[in-house]
């Protein structure tokens, strides 16, 4: 998502983009955080940006959100069509931003935060007040609103905090680490909200320590490296990039296994399992190929699997195994046909 690949993005999207830099740069005394990446985010669309703790993820979202500048050395970037140099009042404007940490006030009740944000967006009390009830009722925090928020739970808090992100009405969204340290029903349900605000027309920017995250929800992932991204495209596409992609045939029947094991070349053999593994990319036209082959031989596999390489894979390849890796629950590898 091969191994020592290096390369510009895959494909450019077509669409109109929401986010673009060229050659972004940025560096702490001697230490060079990101060097010269290019990015190219279409509106409507998730973007992923991946790399170990450290690679610079944050630093990228901080830039691009106005909170600290670029290197004088770096090109052109734009955020909602606002050179973000030249007008950052107008970037503001524009996007909203979710952090690792969350900006709830404990001290005060949801509603409270939601009105201190109206307040700080200079909305008029009527119309602040309209916008928190709309958003409480949107993140189902409308029982919880009259409570300090210090007794709401992590996930209350996350929507909470997206919500308070949301009284802007920004069109682009920054999302950096939004699920970090969620049980599995609230990361779930926090990834519905994120694709009903894409589906709005939202643009997304997330930065995520969870792979199955950003291969669930993200239409595009880079995944950063030694300050620099070292391959960018689709969930599928990255995972073409590593080798190892292969088909599992399992047999109950010996004398069905030993056929099957003499006439297929390059197969690896299990004869205590009776399983015959072939390498293949996973496509439909190999699938094709492999069932075709066994219904003109007249041989007839118990179970057949298709084991591809996931972005975990994808991570150790690209990053040289870094040991500051993303989380990866415990996910198959194989789709059983």
């Amino acid at each position: 998502m091969t191994a020592t690949r290096t390369s510009a993005p895959i494909a450019a999207n077509a669409t109109a983009p929401a986010i673009t830099a060229t050659g972004l740069r940025k560096s702490y005394g001697d230490k060079l955080v990101l060097d010269g990446i290019d990015l190219n985010i279409a509106e409507g669309t998730i973007f992923a940006l991946l790399g170990p703790n450290g690679a610079g993820k944050t630093t990228a979202v901080k830039i691009l959100s106005t909170l600290i500048t670029a290197d004088p050395d770096s090109g052109p970037i734009h955020v909602g069509g606002h050179d973000l140099a030249a007008d950052p009042q107008s970037v503001r404007a524009a996007i909203g931003v979710t952090g690792q940490f969350s900006a709830v006030d404990g001290l005060i009740t949801g509603e409270e935060n939601m009105l201190l944000m109206a307040d700080l967006h200079h909305l008029d009390r009527r119309e602040g007040r309209r916008t928190a009830a709309e958003l409480l009722e949107r993140f189902d925090l409308v029982d919880a609103a009259k409570k300090p928020a210090s007794t709401y739970s992590g996930g209350m808090k996350r929507r909470l905090d997206l919500a308070m992100t949301l009284v802007g009405n920004p069109r682009i969204i920054f999302l950096d680490e939004p699920t970090t340290g969620l049980d599995p029903r609230s990361r779930h349900n926090m990834w519905g909200i994120i694709r009903e605000l894409v589906s709005s027309g939202v643009t997304v920017f997330l930065t995520t320590q969870y792979l199955d995250e950003a291969d669930e929800l993200a239409d595009r992932i880079a995944v950063l490296s030694d300050g620099r991204i070292a391959a960018e495209g689709t969930a599928e596409e990255l995972k073409r990039l590593i080798p190892g992609g292969h088909v599992r045939l399992r047999f109950a029947d010996p004398t069905a296994y030993q056929s099957a094991a003499v006439a297929l070349r390059e197969v690896t053999r299990d004869d205590e399992a009776l399983s015959l593994q072939i390498p293949s990319d996973g496509s439909q036209r190999e699938l094709r190929a492999i069932l075709d082959w066994l219904d003109s031989a007249g041989i007839e596999a118990d179970e057949l699997t298709v084991h591809t390489p996931d972005l975990d894979d994808v991570f150790f390849a690209l990053t040289g195994g870094s040991a500051n890796k993303p989380s990866l629950p415990n996910q198959p590898k194989e789709v059983v046909r």
